[in-house]
């Protein structure tokens, strides 16, 4: 029995890494120049290997330089909020937590907005990313300055801490925000990736490859961890130190990500209990099949946000939003119906 459920779960996951890759492809396809799939795969061959490019300069640095990066990033903001998500709800044990938990949003948000009001833009991946850490260093010094730091105390610190930052957002943006620069700040607050070039791909590739990959590795610990942490610790795990540590890595995944795509809700909170109801609860087959979910969600998500009502384009987070709330209320219906 067990084996078919490997077979069964392995399956799937190759199944969702074909849909992955076709998503790719067919997304950078989509939109006002008429491109078909194979100028697509002539265009990335020609930029892996060295090759002629079938396109035009135009069409290929359509294909190049705005649709594949874009996607790309996509890709791997939507796997890392998915997979940051599940490993939340695990070391919570709460099954309302999402990547933001701890005040890393509204502490990016922060960070970012005080830059783009100030006129230098191009440090705002690098100031989102300061804020958010910031804000999840405030989180834990709260925590711990109630005594032991606990889930419940770190949740509520990240409330309070997250309230705070978006306060000083709001002022920031009352006291300075003006014509373009307003509109700016709203898109990225938002969530957005219309801006996402090679150097996005670059910081949330190399952030997941390096941090990301490793946490889809954890599920035995994060099994062990849902029995409790008396039990777990019978078991050997040394109980607070791997708690922190994988809040840690977390967190500072969910900056990196964060930094370049804005704050986009949903994905880490919606899409680990649609995995669920598709393989179970246990965290080997979710962790890795969040984030192959997560990266196809958001490809589509954003192919949506940029051609529905083209020649405007929406933030992404809006129709993460729209898509995400229905199907949240849904989730939770029938697993009241089934408990």
């Amino acid at each position: 029995m067990k084996r078919t459920g490997t077979i069964r779960v392995g399956a799937i996951g190759v199944g969702l890494a074909v849909v992955l890759v076709a998503s790719v492809v067919v997304a950078v396809t989509i939109g006002p120049a008429d491109l078909s799939v194979g100028e697509v795969w002539g265009a990335i061959w020609s930029h892996l290997f060295g090759t002629g490019s079938p396109l035009s300069v135009l069409r290929d640095g359509i294909v190049w330089e705005l649709r594949l990066p874009r996607i790309l990033t996509a890709a791997c903001v939507g796997a890392g909020l998915a997979l940051v998500g599940a490993i939340m709800q695990a070391l919570t044990r709460n099954q309302l937590a999402d990547p933001y938990l701890l005040g890393i949003s509204s502490g990016a948000s922060l960070g970012a907005v005080s830059v783009l009001l100030l006129g230098v833009a191009v440090l705002l991946p690098v100031a989102a990313f300061i804020g958010a850490i910031l804000a999840l260093g405030a989180t834990l010094a709260l925590a711990g300055s109630f005594g032991r730091i606990t889930p419940t105390r770190t949740v509520l610190a990240g409330v309070a801490v997250s309230s705070l930052a978006g306060a000083l957002t709001s002022f920031a943006i009352f006291w300075a925000a003006t014509g373009d620069s307003y509109r700016e700040v709203l898109s990225w607050l938002l969530g957005s990736l219309a801006g996402a070039r090679w150097e996005a791909v670059a910081i949330a590739g190399i952030a997941f490859l390096v941090i990301g990959v490793p946490l889809t590795l954890t599920g035995r610990l994060l099994d062990a961890f849902a029995l409790g942490d008396t039990t777990a610790a019978s078991l050997g795990i040394p109980v607070q130190g791997v708690r922190w540590g994988l809040l840690g890595a977390s967190a500072v995944l969910t900056g990196a990500l964060v930094s370049v795509s804005g704050s986009i809700g949903f994905v880490g909170l919606v899409l680990p209990h649609a995995v669920r109801l598709l393989v179970g609860a246990g965290h080997r087959a979710l962790l890795p099949l969040s984030a192959l979910v997560g990266a196809v969600f958001l490809v589509w998500a954003d192919t949506l946000a940029r051609t529905i009502f083209d020649p405007r384009e929406l933030p992404v987070g809006i129709v993460t939003a729209i898509i995400g709330a229905p199907v949240f209320a849904v989730l939770l219906v029938r697993r009241r119906s089934e408990a």
